[in-house]
C-alpha cells in the first residue's frame, strides 16, 4: 500500500529542535545547509525555524583539511564548536555545540535528530538516547563511493498514522555494533584519506538529508522516505513509501487506529 507521510504537525508551529550527531564529512557540509533552511523556513512564514545542537568529541587533523570543512588553522581544536561558533558569527543565531559522543544512557528531546555517523555502534547509541515523545531520525552513512539516506520516525506513543521505520527497521545489521569493522584508525594523511572514500560522497549525503528535509517542511509531506546513492555507477534509487516494499525488506508496518489528520505545509 503506497502512503503519503505528513509532517508531524507541532514542527510547524514551534521553534524546530534539531540535534546533528557527527561533525565530521557528512556533518560539517550538512551544518550550513540547514543554516540556509532555518533562513528560508523563517522567510517563509515558520514562527521559529530551528535551532540545532550538533554532538562530536572529535578534533581537527591534519588529514581532515580539504576533505571537510575545515582549514589548518583549525587543527587541533573540536570540530563541532568551531562549526557553531562560526555559523553563529555569520548569521546571529544561538545554535549549540557539545563536544561530547552521544551515549545510550543520555537523554536528548529533539524533534529531528539526525546521524552522521557511520559506525552501527554510533546508530544504537542515537536509537537509545532520544526521550522526546516523537522524534525524525534521519540517518546518513556512507562507505567509498556509495551511501544511503534514511527517514524514520522514533515514537513513545500511540499516534494515528502509519509511522515511517527507521534505518534499524529496515536495515537491522546497520545498528548491530558486532559487525563493526575492528580497524576505525584515523586516516593520517589526507591522501591516505582520499584513497579510502571520495572527495564528493560527504557533500552528496548531506545535499540529501538537506532536500528531504526542505520537502518536509515546504509541502508538508514525503513522498519517499530515504535514498540510495552509487557515484561510482551514477545510479540512485528511493525508497518508496510503500508498505508491501518495507515488506520486502523484512518490516511489517502496523496498522494504524485510525487515518491520520492533514497537516499544512510552512508556506503556501
Amino acid at each position: 500500500m503506497k502512503i503519503t507521510h505528513n509532517i508531524h504537525a507541532p514542527l510547524l508551529r514551534n521553534k524546530v529542535k534539531v540535534v546533528v550527531v557527527g561533525a565530521g564529512g557528512t556533518g560539517s557540509a550538512l551544518m550550513p545547509r540547514l543554516m540556509q533552511l532555518h533562513f528560508a523556513m523563517k522567510e517563509l512564514g515558520h514562527p521559529g525555524g530551528l535551532h540545532v545542537t550538533l554532538y562530536d568529541d572529535d578534533i581537527v587533523s591534519k588529514a581532515n583539511i580539504g576533505r571537510q570543512c575545515f582549514f589548518p588553522q583549525d587543527v587541533g581544536q573540536y570540530k563541532s564548536m568551531l562549526i557553531v561558533n562560526r555559523l553563529n558569527q555569520c548569521w546571529g543565531t544561538d545554535w549549540e555545540a557539545v563536544p561530547k559522543k552521544v551515549k545510550k544512557s543520555d537523554k536528548i528531546n529533539a524533534d529531528i535528530i539526525i546521524g552522521c555517523v557511520d559506525s552501527r555502534k554510533g546508530r544504537a547509541a542515537i536509537m537509545g538516547c532520544v526521550s522526546s515523545y516523537h522524534c525524525y531520525y534521519i540517518d546518513s552513512g556512507n562507505n567509498e563511493n556509495s551511501g544511503q539516506v534514511v527517514i524514520g520516525e522514533l515514537i513513545n506513543q500511540p499516534r494515528k498514522a502509519i509511522r515511517l521505520p527507521t534505518v534499524a527497521d529496515l536495515f537491522p545489521d546497520m545498528v548491530d555494533a558486532s559487525l563493526d569493522a575492528k580497524d576505525d584508525r584515523p586516516s593520517c594523511s589526507v591522501a591516505e584519506a582520499l584513497a579510502k572514500q571520495s572527495l564528493v560522497i560527504n557533500n552528496t549525503m548531506a545535499n540529501e538529508v538537506f532536500n528531504l528535509l526542505w520537502m518536509l517542511f515546504r509541502n508538508g509531506k514525503l513522498t519517499y522516505s530515504g535514498k540510495f546513492v552509487n557515484l561510482e555507477t551514477g545510479v540512485s534509487r528511493p525508497i518508496a513509501l510503500d508498505t508491501q516494499v518495507w515488506k520486502n525488506l523484512g518490516y511489517e508496518a502496523p496498522q494504524p487506529e485510525s487515518a491520520t489528520e492533514a497537516t499544512e505545509p510552512v508556506a503556501a
